[in-house]
């Protein structure tokens, strides 16, 4: 499989430039590895992987012999695996003021952050990877976080084909994971199921001590069924067999290896009676989809959850290009008691960017109406709009527009 483009990448390189050292986490299998020694060529970089036997014996046991053979700049892959190479790393980094002398990968655990957080806190800069966008399969990287306001939507639209149904159902039944793009569909399914035994269900145990590994691959389940919906820790717990305090346990587990996301309700002290209850999400569809036992992407686009897996794949699509942009950027959604929704705000800086989901070429204008709940904010409300399936922008008024979905 030839080599995909990360969006990630620019700001790797800025973050090399600036710190010591830079980390890159993110799920099982999602390029961390590929990416950082596609950007490696060409350099005098040592490489190092701590999947290698030998060279992880090395690193735990003999921490100072290992950088006598391995010595920096270097990739040190799956940092994870030999926690003992930080405190080192540390000393070095103190000792030089070189930028991006160190290069790391870990998959995402809870130790892993811990460690790194109190050993190489003000020396590192940590980074998120997640599965493909459908911007880096196009090839359509380097656009940055998408910009509202209709000339900019029009201009954006360029860099991509017309919006098709079919195009992005495959995309949300295949997912992002790079090995996965080129598989058959009954391959594509012996691939999850490895993915799942392999990767999450070891993690599961022996990252996070989860012994209940059949109400663990229980949980899975209903979590995938429940996407795109307001997590209901009663629910999980029924469906999974377990108590709710292990439901919102084992909800943290998923979000620390990177396979559920959060989005956190809107908050603000001007709008009362808003709920407090997140949303949750895949951060990878196909997983979803297979987990959930929707055969082809036919069949999913059909089903009676192809809303709820759209709106699934654009909020992510959207985490995706923020985490990749300059700015700071805050994700969440409005839901009232009175059941008063809008299903995503981008929050950028002091300006709010109100968005509705549909999945329909031609959705009513009125779903913007909603939009007003926001004028008591102390945001300055920004350009926003219907993310759908139109096959190009067009205005619903001086502010929104329907936005096609390719195209975030």
């Amino acid at each position: 499989m030839n080599y995909i483009a990360r969006e990630l990448e620019s700001k790797f390189l800025e973050a090399s430039n600036a710190f010591r050292a830079v980390l890159v986490t993110g799920a099982r299998q999602v390029g961390k590895s590929t990416m950082l020694k596609h950007l490696a060529k060409g350099q005098k970089r040592t490489v190092v992987t701590m999947d290698n036997a030998m060279d992880r014996e090395l690193a735990r046991k003999d921490p100072t012999l290992f950088f006598q053979t391995y010595k920096p700049p270097i990739l040190i892959d799956e940092i994870q695996k030999a926690p003992e190479l930080l405190e080192p790393i540390k000393i070095m980094c103190d000792e030089s003021d070189e930028r991006g002398r160190f290069w790391l990968t870990g998959s995402q655990s809870k130790k892993l952050r811990e460690l790194a957080g109190d050993t190489l806190a003000g020396r590192l800069v940590t980074l998120k990877l997640y599965s493909l966008s459908q911007r880096e399969k196009a090839g359509a990287i380097g656009l940055g976080p998408i910009d509202f306001a209709y000339a900019s939507l029009m201009a954006r639209q360029t860099n991509f084909s017309p919006n098709d149904v079919e195009k992005v159902f495959e995309h949300i039944w295949r997912g992002g994971l790079p090995d996965a793009q080129e598989l058959s569909e009954d391959m594509l399914s012996v691939y999850f199921d490895s993915y799942i035994e392999t990767y999450l269900m070891r993690d599961a145990v022996d990252d996070n001590g989860i012994h209940d590994t059949e109400g663990f691959r229980r949980f899975l389940r209903a979590c995938a069924a429940l996407t795109g919906e307001l997590l209901n820790y009663s629910t999980l717990a029924q469906a999974a067999e377990i108590s709710v305090s292990t439901a919102k346990e084992w909800t943290k587990v998923l979000q620390g290896m990177g396979i559920a996301y959060l989005l956190e309700p809107y908050s603000n002290n001007e709008l009362k009676r808003l709920v407090k209850t997140p949303k949750i999400y895949f951060c990878d569809t196909g997983l979803a989809a297979h987990l959930s036992r929707w055969p082809t992407p036919d069949v999913l686009m059909s089903g009676a959850a192809s809303g709820r897996f759209y709106e699934n794949y654009v909020v992510m699509e959207l985490v995706r290009a923020y985490e990749c942009g300059p700015a700071r950027t805050n994700l969440t959604y409005y839901r009232d008691r009175d059941k008063r929704e809008i299903d995503l705000i981008i929050e950028e800086g002091l300006t709010i960017h109100p968005i509705e989901i549909k999945k329909t070429a031609a959705p009513k204008r009125g779903s913007t109406r909603q939009f007003r709940l926001l004028d008591s904010s102390s945001f300055d409300r920004g350009p926003g709009g219907i993310v759908c399936m139109c096959e190009k922008p067009f205005p619903i008024d001086e502010r929104d527009s329907l936005i096609p979905s390719n195209i975030l």
